[in-house]
């Protein structure tokens, strides 16, 4: 069996939230994860990891006071060598807003920019490949929405920094255009959408969508846990459904129910819930 690639598959995700143990109650509720406390070395600060199924997946980073930035997901991005991967992102218009470092006995990281503004981080592990080994199961991540004020452009970017493929394009109506989606490996992984005129202001940003088992129930545990259901329960083409949601400290993440779809019909109405 080929081993698994690394180099542009999403591999980790960080929440930056301002009150760390309000956030492991509203996902430990929502999405049934657990967390398990990590330190990388006694110079470095604790982390608290999120585990799915015993698995881990990704943590939290508290954020940081000075600045205006809001909550949000960090999602990581595989890359074969992160300092060759930097220059390639400068070379092609985007930004690094945290140089290559490295993370004790787990690997190397930088934090960056595409042209259009939405940040991710790109991870070479030190070994192995972190997180969920094939397809998406509940309580796993199972999509990866880009909202960009020009999706044609910010995926071009993408294909050429991490080799994306092309998983189809929907045509999701005159006002929210084409929703462009795209593969890192054995099958579709996420989808792409410019941000229409109506959502004037909404910053070009990196969703992750969580699978869940039952839909209705995970988002009416999104609202008893104080977060807001922005858009949805909606289905989707091949009997899935989603739901845009925004958690108990504003960070924006979508919920995923699958249907008996292959999985490239799981974007395709996902930006439609975002409008």
């Amino acid at each position: 069996m080929e081993a698994p690639k690394l180099h542009g598959r999403f591999v980790w995700y960080d929440l930056m939230s301002p009150d760390l143990d309000g956030s492991k109650s509203f996902y430990a509720s929502v999405a049934g994860w657990t967390n398990e406390a990590w330190q990388a070395a006694p110079e470095m600060p604790p982390y608290t990891m999120w585990m799915a199924d015993g698995t881990s997946i990704g943590g939290m980073v508290p954020l940081p006071e000075e600045g205006d930035v809001p909550p949000h997901w960090l999602l990581y991005i595989g890359a074969d060598n992160v300092d060759e991967t930097v220059e390639v992102i400068r070379d092609n218009g985007g930004a690094v807003l945290e140089e290559p470092k490295d993370i004790p006995t787990v690997g190397r990281f930088a934090i960056c920019q595409d042209p259009q503004g939405a940040t991710f981080a790109v991870f070479t592990p030190l070994e192995g490949i972190p997180g969920l080994q094939g397809e998406p199961r509940p309580k796993f991540m199972s999509w990866h929405e880009l909202g960009s004020s020009d999706a044609e452009a910010g995926l071009a970017f993408y294909r050429t920094i991490f080799g994306w493929g092309d998983a189809g394009t929907h045509d999701m109506g005159e006002e929210m255009g084409n929703y462009y989606m795209f593969d890192a490996g054995a099958w579709p992984t996420g989808g792409a959408y410019t941000i229409p005129a109506s959502m004037e202001g909404m910053p070009s940003a990196w969703i992750p969508y969580i699978m869940t088992d039952g839909l209705d129930a995970a988002c009416e545990r999104v609202t008893s846990a104080g977060g807001q259901i922005m858009n949805g329960p909606m289905d989707v083409p091949g009997g899935s459904r989603v739901a845009m949601c925004m958690d108990a400290h504003g960070a924006a993440f979508g919920l995923h129910e699958a249907g008996d779809e292959t999985p490239e019909a799981v974007g395709e109405g996902s930006a439609e819930a975002a409008a």
